[in-house]
């Protein structure tokens, strides 16, 4: 049977809390998740992901960045994307040394979190990634963002003015990404999914969601998240890890 794990790993001088789901087959390949801006691991998006892959064979890592959730560490706003894709580095280099886990062969990516696959992607190319809901500038966000981060009391408010980012240069470096997004998304604007789409290689795909919000509240939403996410592993990761039947 599929099997949960607490595991930790270090960054930058932190230790960072994870949660490793196994399916029962010796050296799964490995999908790692990010969580979104104000969030942590405990995501219901990532934790039905997890459950999802691990029904077709393939491992689940959904961790905490520093200075949320179970994770030491503070944010500073002024370097958020910059560490998270730390963050993320590491958990990819501890995964590869891990005794229970094969190779990571992918990325998965709500919100900022997506940003920040995004961003890592581009540097180490993966065979497959996944964003929900990801910006890929902080123009649009910035004022909504700055009025949550001054009431989250784990991110350092002395360099609110100097958060920003944009990484749609690096986009043109992107493929195998499947990009979805709400078209109602009340926090970032569904033309993001357009900048990401038009700008990344193929093979890709957009899928836009009607009437759907930023937090895909809707369960039909949901379902159909999961769904396209199967989908996806299959097209991309199917012939080389055996998931064409799953």
């Amino acid at each position: 049977m599929p099997s949960e794990h607490i595991v930790h790993f270090m960054s930058d001088g932190c230790q960072l809390t994870g949660t490793l789901h196994l399916p029962d087959q010796p050296k799964p390949a490995v999908i790692i998740g990010c969580h979104g801006l104000l969030a942590h691991r405990q995501s219901p998006k990532q934790i039905a992901l997890a459950e999802t892959l691990n029904q077709m064979g393939l491992a689940f890592l959904r961790f905490d960045h520093r200075g949320c959730g179970d994770s030491q560490g503070t944010q500073h706003a002024a370097e958020l994307l910059a560490a998270r894709c730390r963050d993320l580095y590491h958990a990819m280099t501890f995964l590869q040394s891990h005794s229970r886990t094969g190779p990571v062969v992918g990325l998965f990516g709500s919100s900022f979190g997506g940003t920040v696959v995004m961003a890592a992607a581009a540097e180490h190319p993966m065979p497959l990634l996944i964003t929900f809901a990801a910006p890929v500038h902080s123009g649009a966000i910035h004022d909504g963002v700055v009025r949550e981060i001054q009431q989250h009391n784990t991110i350092r408010a002395d360099s609110l003015a100097q958060f920003h980012f944009d990484i749609r240069p690096q986009l043109p470096l992107l493929k195998n990404i499947l990009v979805m997004h709400s078209e109602a998304d009340e926090i970032v604007p569904v033309n993001h999914a357009g900048l990401i789409h038009e700008a990344a290689q193929e093979p890709k795909r957009v899928v836009i969601y009607k009437r759907g919000d930023h937090r895909m509240s809707d369960p039909s939403y949901q379902r159909r998240f999961l769904e396209e996410c199967r989908t996806w592993c299959r097209e991309r990761l199917g012939a080389s890890l055996g998931l064409l039947k799953q």
